[in-house]
């Protein structure tokens, strides 16, 4: 039985965006969609005497959420498998706990009560930063979000830590029937020489090069399993947040890889992963990488 895709959704304007993609998402690997919409009403309501018959008004609100959001998947699909569940727990742990027997997660960048400044909402950081399945957090433009520039783009790191990155990217450029661009970031060398300015030209080639010889390793093995993926080698000089970021102007997903220490606690994500949830121009894909 396949897992499910599940989406986290809370009535704002961004898992609505959030139900949209995952509602594409699904039917591209002919997943079944599962919504989940996390409520503490009952705490709430808890000591509170009843003098009536009507309903709480946290649990229709609740009810009301998933319906409206798998109303609105099943009019953007009809032919697509979708689910709804109202989870009594606080977000965060219903989204990790969904987690362990899904596909992947979507949430929005921003939820119903984050303040109008915060680039990233709380939730969608830490599910992303703590998750064992992989987080895609729907961002971006209208175009990047409906896979109007037909590429996806995979920020390649060390290649012994990246490779479910890798195949996580292979996998949806295929689906999507695109291609993948491959971005291996490098620096040149700090201190010129200035009296030698051949010695420093070849330092800044030997620099490129390696680059250019970790892209191949890390895609030679994976590249073998995805044939009718066009994949473009990219190494770019540059901070690797900032080439990413140029890179996700123009592109219908970002796919990054986040390393997970056994036995470290806290958010796991990791400087690069941090920066593009908050300033990405499309939607990321934070994949767990264990240590």
């Amino acid at each position: 039985m396949d897992l499910p895709l599940v989406a986290g959704v809370d009535g704002s304007d961004s898992s609505l965006q959030a139900v949209d993609w995952a509602v594409d998402e699904a039917a591209r690997h002919r997943l079944p969609l599962r919504l989940v919409h996390a409520s503490l009403w009952e705490r709430y309501e808890e000591g509170r005497p009843s003098f009536g018959t009507d309903r709480p008004a946290g649990e229709v609100m609740a009810e009301h959420i998933i319906a409206s959001s798998a109303e609105r998947a099943r009019l953007r699909n009809p032919e697509a498998k979708v689910s709804g569940e109202v989870l009594p727990d606080d977000a965060v742990a219903a989204l990790l706990g969904q987690g362990h027997g899904a596909f992947a997660l979507v949430t929005g960048s921003r939820g119903r009560s984050e303040l109008a400044g915060l680039l990233l909402g709380s939730v969608s950081l830490t599910v992303a930063a703590r998750a064992v399945c992989p987080v895609i957090v729907v961002r971006g433009g209208e175009r990047n979000r409906r896979g109007a520039f037909q590429k996806v783009v995979v920020g390649v790191g060390d290649p012994t830590e990246g490779s479910r990155a890798v195949r996580f990217a292979l996998r949806e450029a295929e689906a999507r029937g695109c291609a993948l661009e491959a971005v291996r970031a490098w620096r040149s060398p700090g201190h010129g020489h200035v009296d030698q300015p051949l010695l420093e030209d070849d330092a800044v080639r030997a620099y490129e090069g390696r680059a250019s010889t970790n892209l191949t390793d890390a895609l030679r093995r994976e590249v073998r399993d995805h044939p009718r993926v066009d994949v473009y080698r990219r190494p770019v000089e540059g901070p690797a947040h900032t080439v990413l970021l140029d890179a996700s102007s123009d592109a219908d997903l970002l796919v990054v890889g986040a390393l997970r220490r056994h036995g470290h606690f806290g958010l796991q994500l990791g400087r690069i992963a941090h920066a593009l949830l908050h300033h990405s121009e499309c939607p990321v894909a934070v994949i767990p990488q264990r240590a």
